[in-house]
């Protein structure tokens, strides 16, 4: 399993207040979930209406794809020009081996 995270920081220039702000975000992270099947939360600058942190996580079978998908996550979000990018960052996470989970109990093979 690899799982995909990112984060993308934008600039809110227009609004004002943290009502617009809200507005915002909520609107960007329904649409990327509705869209993409994503997670996606407001994941830092809360308290600051000029600038939103926004974090996605996608999971799948294949590194290729959830690098695809984010890219089109980030996409989207510029697409929707909202709030200006200013910074995206993402790490891909291979947990094939899971070397750091214990093995799962097989209870009910007999």
């Amino acid at each position: 399993m690899v799982v995909g995270a990112m984060t993308i920081t934008l600039h809110l220039g227009q609004g004002g207040s943290l009502k617009a702000k809200r507005k915002v975000v909520r609107s960007l992270t329904d649409r990327v979930r509705a869209r993409f099947n994503a997670a996606a939360a407001e994941v830092g600058a809360q308290d600051l209406w000029q600038r939103i942190e926004l974090g996605f996580t996608v999971c799948g079978n294949e590194s290729a794809h959830v690098d695809n998908q984010l890219d089109s996550i980030r996409r989207f979000v510029e697409r929707m020009a909202l709030a200006e990018v200013t910074d995206v960052r993402r790490e891909l996470i291979n947990l094939k081996e899971m070397t750091w989970a214990p093995a799962a109990q097989n209870d009910w093979a007999i």
